[in-house]
C-alpha cells in the first residue's frame, strides 16, 4: 500500500478539481450514493474509508449534516485537505491509516467509501467486506461508490474506450492526461460487479443491490438485517 500512500500524497492538491474531468456524470455518481445511504438515526455513525479530500463526506452532510465523521485514509496529504474543507466541524474525526488492515472502530450505521477498494486485491476486497459487515450496526448500511470491470474482455474494452474518450474531451492537458492513465494502469484493479456484489452476499449482507453504473463506474449498497 505505499506505493498507493505516495501516488495519492503527490496530487492531494489537484484532486477535488480534477474529479469532474476524469469521471463522468461526476455529481450523479456521487449523488446516487447518498440517495442510497439511509439511516434511522438523525446523527448516524459514519465511517469514510478511503476517504481522501473528504469528497463523499461532503455530499453526506447534505443528507445527514449532524453525522458524526469518522474518515479514514492511508494518505495523509489527502486528509489534510479533508481537516481543511470540514476545519470547526464538531463531530469529525480523522485517521491516517490502512483500512484494509487497521482498526476500523465502531460500530456504525453508515459505512461508505468513494473510488478508493478497487485499488485492492480482490482477496483484500473479500476481507475488507467481512469487516465492513461487522463493523455495522443491525441496520447498518455499506454505500461503496468505485469501479467494476466489464463482465467480459468485449465489454471492458468497450469501456475503457468510453473513459478515454472522456479524458480526452475534457479540459487537462496532455501531461495531465497522461498522468491520469499511468496512475489508472499501475494503481486500479477493478473486480467484476458480479464478483463484488457475490463477495457481499458472502460477508452476511442480505439486502445487496447495484443503483448506479455508467460502464466503469458504480454504485453499490448492502444493508445488515
Amino acid at each position: 500500500m505505499e506505493h498507493i500512500r505516495q501516488a495519492f500524497n503527490r496530487f492531494a492538491q489537484d484532486y477535488d478539481t480534477q474529479r469532474e474531468y476524469i469521471i463522468p456524470e461526476m455529481r450523479q455518481f456521487y449523488r446516487t450514493a447518498v440517495w442510497a445511504a439511509e439511516s434511522g438515526d438523525s446523527e448516524p455513525e459514519v465511517l469514510d474509508i478511503g476517504a481522501g479530500t473528504g469528497l463523499m463526506s461532503a455530499y453526506l452532510l447534505e443528507k445527514f449534516p449532524q453525522a458524526h465523521l469518522t474518515l479514514v485514509d492511508i494518505a495523509e496529504n489527502m486528509l489534510g485537505m479533508a481537516r481543511q474543507r470540514f476545519a470547526g466541524r464538531k463531530y469529525t474525526r480523522y485517521v491516517v491509516s490502512d483500512y484494509s488492515t487497521g482498526d476500523l472502530g465502531g460500530p456504525y450505521n453508515i459505512v461508505c467509501s468513494a473510488l478508493s477498494i478497487h485499488h485492492l486485491a480482490p482477496e483484500e476486497k473479500r476481507l475488507l467486506f467481512r469487516r465492513i459487515f461487522a463493523y455495522l450496526k443491525p441496520g447498518g448500511m455499506f454505500v461503496n461508490a468505485d469501479q467494476a470491470d466489464g463482465e467480459t474482455p468485449y465489454f471492458r474494452q468497450r469501456y475503457l474506450d468510453y473513459w478515454n474518450g472522456f479524458l480526452k474531451s475534457g479540459p487537462m492537458t496532455g501531461s495531465q492526461q497522461a498522468e491520469i492513465l499511468k496512475r489508472r494502469d499501475e494503481l486500479d484493479r477493478n473486480e467484476k460487479l458480479s464478483d463484488q456484489l457475490a463477495w457481499l452476499r458472502e460477508a452476511g449482507f442480505s439486502d445487496v443491490d447495484v443503483v448506479y453504473r455508467n460502464r466503469t463506474f458504480i454504485v453499490t449498497v448492502a444493508r445488515k438485517v
